[in-house]
């Protein structure tokens, strides 16, 4: 393969090709702000080198070049480097910090911001990627490599940008025509509609969403959500999944009374996340086994309660590089986890989730597992810099629904476009879809309009779905109000409490 000169090795390579790659870009191609260098890194040679010091004000510091994007577009793409990272300081968005990005712009799909996951602190060479696809009118983007929002340093070397990468997109057929009925799991039951809730056993709180209609929850099991290196002892681990259950236990019992309907979610999955958010048990033959293991418990203990639906295997797979060989990955590891529970009970609906963090975008990447009794699961935060302002990032000014962003109209058009891989997976194999978790942030202005055009879509569509979260935390209650200075509950129903008892009415 031919690698460019330009002091540190990068390599383009065609869209259609992974044989031949683009000429090599010269250090004139490159922008470099003053805090930037070509410098010997040992055992690397020579690399891009960017240092904040601590008492620069924070800011983007990033090294420029131009890409040219025709050979790639309308494919799949993969951007990945080498980092290393020495004192680097938390940024204050989550996606800030070392920064190797594609900034481009789409006539169709306004601007977009592709790059590997920012992460901060001191760490040696590592091998970084995040796979995307690369809009049809796209003609050139800006690829940036440096700091955003951090001070401390950071070395780069081996960036490429390569056609295809992990996960591989899968063509899918045009949509049946004629389709038969789909299972969803409850036939005595048009739809299912409720929202998620917290690791507890609250009989209260049930007795509140029955008194609202509800006829669903999602029961997590969680704690230190999004934490890294966390769940690694499996013998801990096992230990506080039995204690989940039992509450579990508790909480099946109430709502087989109350006439609600109970989807079992493991939230987090025994490995937990490693640097880069990748889920250990596709890199880790031991936590894989042991993901198994939990799920055979589980259904061996409540595949007779009546008020049991779902099997919701894992929340929010992440995966963004290939598995060792002879481990599965994120979808053959719940083929494997669904097939162990059949041998257990052969009816309770079986959930699975895309990879990308279980966003709409996913659905490009799977086809259906030959599995009996299956639903496929999205979740919809889109967009992101919408729904959760001032939780992962702070906008320099509160953005509103509808209105636009990044110069693109955000409205009930947009849902329906980011909905549209969900929408093109169901159609084409007449399968069922459930949306496990959607919602804005209680201060996002607009936000029971972005609900209620969420739900309408869900429910053109024929979707069961839940609302992320009830009683779990006030930033997504329904029965606070839209003040984030204030955590006390509203005197009166909420605008997004009437949405969601309106729709609930309908059960």
């Amino acid at each position: 393969m031919h690698t460019g000169i330009c002091r540190m090795k990068i390599m383009l390579l065609g869209a259609m090709s992974l044989a031949g790659a683009a000429p090599g870009f010269d250090v004139g191609a490159w922008r470099l702000p003053a805090e930037a260098s070509w410098r010997e890194a040992p055992g690397r040679g020579v690399t891009l080198c960017v240092v904040v010091p601590r008492d620069t004000q924070p800011g983007y510091h990033c090294a420029e070049m131009e890409v040219d994007l025709r050979p790639y577009a309308g494919e799949r793409a993969t951007l990945s480097c080498d980092a290393r990272a020495e004192e680097v300081t938390r940024p204050r968005d989550e996606w800030n910090g070392v920064k190797c990005m594609l900034r481009l712009e789409s006539p169709s799909q306004g601007k977009l911001y592709p790059g590997v996951r920012g992460f901060y602190g001191t760490r040696d060479w590592r091998g970084h990627a995040v796979t995307f696809d690369v809009p049809a009118d796209a003609t050139t983007g800006t690829l940036c490599l440096g700091l955003q929002d951090s001070t401390g340093t950071v070395w780069f070397d081996n960036v490429k940008l390569e056609a295809g990468g992990f996960p591989k997109r899968v063509k899918h057929p045009p949509p049946m025509t004629n389709p038969d009925p789909v299972d969803r799991g409850h036939p005595d039951v048009e739809r299912l509609r409720g929202c998620m809730v917290a690791m507890t056993h609250d009989p209260e709180g049930l007795e509140t969403l029955a008194s609202w209609g509800a006829n669903l929850i999602r029961f997590q099991l969680v704690r230190n959500w999004g934490k890294i290196s966390d769940n690694r002892d499996l013998a801990e681990y096992r230990a506080w999944i039995r204690g989940g259950l039992d509450m579990l236990d508790k909480t099946l019992a109430d709502c087989e009374r109350l006439g609600i309907r109970v989807c079992v979610d493991v939230h987090v999955p025994p490995g937990g996340l490693d640097e880069d958010r990748n889920m250990a048990m596709f890199f880790e033959r031991e936590y894989a086994d042991a993901f198994v293991d939990v799920w055979c418990e589980i259904a061996a203990r409540f595949k007779d309660r009546r008020a049991l639906w779902a099997y919701d295997l894992i929340n929010e797979p992440v995966q963004t590089r290939p598995s060792p060989d002879g481990l599965e990955d994120y979808w053959q590891l719940q083929r494997r986890v669904a097939r162990a529970i059949r041998e257990i009970d052969a009816e309770t609906t079986v959930i699975f989730s895309v990879a990308a963090g279980g966003s709409p975008e996913g659905f490009r990447d799977v086809a259906p597992v030959d599995v009996p009794h299956v639903i496929y699961q999205v979740h919809m935060y889109d967009p992101h810099l919408y729904t959760h302002q001032y939780v992962t990032h702070a906008p320099d000014a509160p953005v509103a629904y509808p209105g636009s962003l990044n110069g693109q109209p955000i409205d009930k058009a947009f849902l329906r476009q980011k909905l549209q891989p969900v929408r093109d997976f169901q159609l084409a194999y007449n399968v069922p879809v459930y949306c496990g978790e959607f919602s804005a942030v209680r201060w996002a202005p607009g936000a029971e309009r972005y609900l209620e055009d969420c739900i309408e879509l869900f429910e053109e569509y024929g979707w069961d779905w839940s609302y992320h979260a009830f009683r779990e935390w006030d930033g997504w209650s329904v029965e606070h109000n839209e003040d984030r200075s204030v955590n006390t509950l509203a005197e009166q129903p909420t605008t997004r409490q009437q949405v969601l008892r309106k729709w609930f009415d309908k059960n």
